[in-house]
């Protein structure tokens, strides 16, 4: 990976895989997450950590929710193997427009492992954000990056991927953490 020159040097020696909850643990994964103050060492000490235990799932998006900081704050990286990583650290970030055109993505959640299920979300979005200096920034996105960002902003508002599918498939799917649980087995 190569080393962006504003981050310390200790970025290469302080992050940690951190747990990622997972259903059934509905209670966290729902919280609604807080606006961070300022992105300061200690928020990009988070981005870090969420980064690499993203990579390490190995996911294409991290909300800090999923690891039990209810912060708004996401990290995402949705280029191929075999491309250059692309990290994006976004603090605070707000879909600002959704286009009317709808696209089809299969989606998975490192929240939910070894689900999948084919979810319709607008196609192309404007989001705003603050980046990992604390810059405020709008990006536009389409496909794959544009779903990307709704699931993991969904997830700052307790919203899980789930919810946008059938009742029953999301019924079925809860049941099967619950029953993973009671067994031992999660």
């Amino acid at each position: 990976m190569p080393v962006d020159p504003f981050l310390p040097l200790a970025y290469l020696t302080r992050m940690a895989i951190r747990p990622i909850i997972t259903l059934p643990d509905e209670k966290i994964l729902r919280q609604v997450s807080k606006p961070v103050k300022s992105v300061d060492e200690g928020v990009r000490a988070v981005f870090d950590d969420m980064l690499e235990t993203m990579y390490k799932a190995p996911g294409i998006g991290l909300a800090a929710v999923q690891i039990g900081v209810p912060q708004r704050l996401i990290v995402l990286d949705v280029a191929r193997e075999g491309e250059e990583k692309r990290p994006l650290f976004l603090a605070n970030p707000e879909v600002i427009w959704t286009s009317e055109e709808f696209g089809e993505y299969e989606e998975g959640c490192l929240s939910i492992p070894d689900f999948y299920e084919m979810v319709q979300r607008p196609r192309d979005v404007k989001v705003r954000f603050l980046d990992r200096l604390g810059e405020p920034h709008e990006m536009a996105a389409s496909g794959l990056l544009a779903t990307c960002l709704q699931h993991e902003i969904d997830h700052l508002n307790g919203i899980l991927f789930i919810d946008r599918i059938s009742k029953l498939k999301r019924d079925r799917v809860v049941k099967k953490f619950q029953k993973a649980q009671k067994l031992g087995k999660l």
